[in-house]
């Protein structure tokens, strides 16, 4: 599994042209999602408009130590209010895109009953999976369960064996059919779970607390998509340290 961040909510050139010129002196530390999600807070209870509301309480947000006794800023305790408070569909304006290659296909079957989740998903349809295609035959994704168990199938062979035994019978089959003229959208159906696919997915990040609350490692889920939740977390504490409190809270 392999899991990058390729995008994410970042405030326009427009905007933040008409910001006054030292603003971001008050804020440096701050970044273009904390300043979307502090507008989207306060316009819900400020009589400023959203479009000034940076200008005229980002000073006070973000220049100023938070005054609940936590850590960070007057914006980071608005935060956290926000979240513990439940209102956390303000958190709704902040999205981020994934590639997420080389998961199973049982996996995809798990990440869709998200329902906010955005997915681009490479087609069996489209792409061909013959051993003579480009793409050399389908990829797999294989459990660490299988490990240092024995099969009474195969004279005795281990889980391993008898996994990857059955790999190449699918490509066989699969190849086969392509052979005979079989469409591949049809041949597909030989492919297993396991068969490995690449998802381009793009979420909010409300939907993604939710999303990490109930898959991450420390509750029930299966291995891979708990490992997939583990891996967003990191990809977006790389550039949003500042959400790392709220993962593991339902939002």
């Amino acid at each position: 599994m392999n899991v990058k961040l390729i995008a994410h909510t970042a405030l326009s050139i427009d905007f933040l042209s008409r910001l006054p010129f030292d603003l971001y002196g008050e804020f440096r530390d701050a970044n273009d999602r904390q300043a979307v999600a502090l507008t989207a807070i306060r316009t819900c209870y400020s009589p400023n408009a959203p479009s000034e509301i940076l200008t005229l309480e980002g000073a006070k947000y973000f220049g100023q130590s938070a005054s609940d006794g936590e850590a960070g800023t007057e914006a980071d305790r608005l935060f956290r209010h926000i979240v513990r408070s439940g209102h956390a569909s303000t958190l709704e304006h902040l999205t981020y895109t994934f590639a997420i290659e080389g998961v199973s296909r049982a996996l995809l079957a798990q990440l869709t009953r998200h329902r906010q989740f955005s997915f681009s998903v490479q087609s069996q349809r489209y792409v061909k999976f013959g051993s003579g295609d480009k793409a050399g035959g389908f990829d797999y994704v294989t459990p660490k369960s299988l490990g240092g168990k024995y099969s009474t199938a195969n004279g005795g062979a281990t889980a391993d064996e008898v996994y990857e035994d059955f790999m190449g019978i699918a490509q066989a089959y699969y190849n086969e059919l392509r052979r005979v003229g079989v469409p591949a959208e049809d041949a597909r159906f030989v492919l297993p779970n396991a068969a490995a696919c690449n998802i381009v997915m793009t979420a909010n990040l409300r939907a993604i607390l939710e999303f990490y609350s109930k898959r991450n490692a420390s509750t029930h889920a299966q291995w891979e998509i708990a490992e997939l939740a583990e891996s967003i977390r990191g990809e977006i504490e790389k550039v949003d340290a500042w959400i790392t409190p709220y993962f593991g809270v339902q939002a």
